[in-house]
């Protein structure tokens, strides 16, 4: 029980919100318009335009969110994924506190959840920082 509510809940979570991210992302990608935008600030809407008229580094983020979200909802190399998504929940959380206050539930949801699976595979990235 105790590691379905440490490990399995958070996993999931995070696969899913990874996932939605990876679907709005490439429906933009498609079509130009999102599937939904959450209220966002003025500085916020210029540096989500700035990745965006980059040309790849949208593409890019948006296929590490859909690969790393599908390992982690199927539990294939979870700990990998979540290295994957390290420096994309990084930019995320900055993003919020920084740019988009009003988002700073969901970077707080965010990093609970990353904090709860990096805790529970530590073990696992414990050569790396050797």
């Amino acid at each position: 029980m105790i590691r379905i509510l440490t490990i399995d809940i958070p996993r999931i979570l995070l696969a899913l919100l990874f996932l939605v991210g990876a679907a709005n992302g490439f429906a933009w990608i498609i079509t130009g318009q999102d599937l939904f935008h959450p209220p966002t600030s003025e500085a916020g809407l210029r540096f989500e335009a700035a990745l965006r008229d980059s040309g790849f580094l949208w593409p890019l983020m948006k296929t590490i969110d859909l690969i790393a979200g599908l390992m982690l909802l199927t539990n294939r190399a979870p700990a990998l994924a979540l290295l994957m998504l390290l420096p994309i929940i990084t930019v995320i959380v900055l993003f919020h506190l920084v740019l988009n206050p009003g988002g700073l539930p969901i970077a707080a949801v965010l990093t609970v959840l990353t904090a709860m699976l990096l805790f529970a595979w530590r073990d696992r990235y414990a050569p790396l920082l050797r």
